[in-house]
């Protein structure tokens, strides 16, 4: 079953590669959607794909890459939207 989810991470998260984390991490996980910094310092995304891989995702980017912490994870679950690929917005 496939599903969507908005996600808003805060902490240590611009400047140090997360970006490009999320990324490559949706594309081993099959998923798509796209990441964006935030004007507040934090990053936001949205992710769809079938449910386990997008569960494995959430554990992966909860650590974040080596220099980035994070801080606060929200998550909301909202209707499909059939992206075709992931991207990185600037």
């Amino acid at each position: 079953m496939k599903k969507h989810l908005n996600i808003t991470i805060t902490g240590r998260v611009q400047g140090v590669g997360f970006r490009f984390f999320v990324k490559s991490l949706a594309t081993k996980f099959n998923l798509s959607g796209f990441v964006k910094n935030q004007i507040n310092g934090s990053v936001y995304l949205e992710i769809e794909g079938d449910t386990p891989n997008i569960e494995e995702f959430l554990v992966k980017i909860k650590q974040g890459p080596r220099n980035a912490k994070v801080q606060d994870f929200k998550i909301e679950e909202v209707k499909i939207k059939n992206f075709a690929s992931f991207e990185i917005l600037r």
